[in-house]
């Protein structure tokens, strides 16, 4: 049997929660990963277990380096472009650092890709959705923002400019991109820093302490486990042509409301935490909106990559599992 050739991978944000299980899988297929990341919301404890690894090159910078960024690209076979601002919490605090991050980044990335026709993936996100209501979201379905004056649409818009650039780089340039619309992805080395509901909520069940649902608790997610999600990213970039120019939804299709999911980390956890309502105005501040449900469509990626999601019951044991050890 022939030898399969080693690929050079660029992972950018690979020091993120998601970005570093990516790298890791990679590393583990055999790839050699380089990683850049300027640590604004990933953490170098994401990447320790990694630093040993002959394969893996880490650099700390921005995607906004475009020196860096074309001296790395160079070298690469493929890029998986992950670096963004990361959670509610982040958007609304530094909206101008997201959305400069999120479109200067993304175009830095596709103009340099462009030169020698690397394939991209770019991690897109369910908030592009917007205020649809219409669930399951199909990749086709329409965005619906709110106001201007309300900061939280404008990751999800700027996250939507970035995909139109991505196929226009695709129909005008050929660049051979593919872009992934994550849904609340969950696993070990979340943080809840950033207002990342599931590590927020086991923590506190660990602690006995309330575990804080904002809003009525009414709003609906679906939270898909993260080795489920970077397999599924492998998959597509392997799949090449037949990705290529194409959306798919990641994620779960496993739908639950967030009260519902308090209880049930209580009741995983056996903690003796109480769930407490807290007013979103309380912790956004004023003119926030949220998102009332969110779920996938995932006909497409099944299709293309025959993808399964773990079950939401397994997901949040091996998640608790992590926490309690660490």
């Amino acid at each position: 049997m022939p030898e399969t050739k080693k690929r050079i991978v660029l992972v950018t944000g690979g020091a993120g929660f998601i970005g570093s299980h990516l790298a890791e899988k990679l590393l583990e297929k055999g790839e050699e990963v380089f990683v850049i990341d300027d640590l604004s919301t990933g953490s170098l404890e994401n990447i320790k277990h990694l630093q040993d690894n002959q394969n893996f090159h880490f650099t700390k910078g921005s995607v906004l380096d475009e020196k860096l960024v074309s001296e790395t690209i160079s070298k690469i076979d493929e890029i998986y472009h992950l670096a963004a601002a990361v959670g509610v919490k982040t958007v609304m605090e530094k909206p101008l650092d997201s959305l400069l991050n999120n479109l200067l980044g993304a175009e830095i990335i596709f103009k340099i890709a462009v030169r020698q026709r690397t394939p991209v993936l770019l991690a897109s996100t369910s908030e592009v959705y917007g205020k649809n209501g219409n669930i399951p979201f199909q990749e086709d379905s329409d965005r619906i923002y709110g106001s201007a004056y309300h900061a939280r649409w404008g990751y999800g818009m700027s996250k939507g400019v970035d995909e139109f650039l991505a196929l226009a780089y695709f129909k005008e340039k050929n660049l051979p991109v593919i872009i992934a619309r994550l849904f609340n992805v969950v696993g070990p080395r979340q943080s809840g820093s950033y207002g990342m509901v599931v590590p927020r909520f086991i923590k506190q069940a660990l602690n006995n302490e309330p575990v804080e649902v904002y809003g009525d608790g009414e709003q609906t997610r679906a939270f898909g486990y993260v080795g489920s999600v970077v397999n599924a990213l492998i998959e597509l970039v392997g799949n090449q042509e037949k990705s290529y120019g194409q959306i798919f939804n990641v994620g779960s299709d496993e739908k639950i409301s967030i009260k519902d999911l308090a209880q049930k980390i209580i009741d995983l956890t056996k903690s003796r935490s109480k769930i407490k309502f807290i007013p979103y105005t309380q912790v956004y501040g004023e003119n926030f909106e949220d998102m009332r449900d969110r779920q996938p469509d995932l006909s497409k990626i099944k299709k293309a990559i025959n993808y399964q999601p773990i079950p939401l019951i397994e997901s949040l044991q091996k998640t608790i599992e992590y926490f309690r050890s660490h």
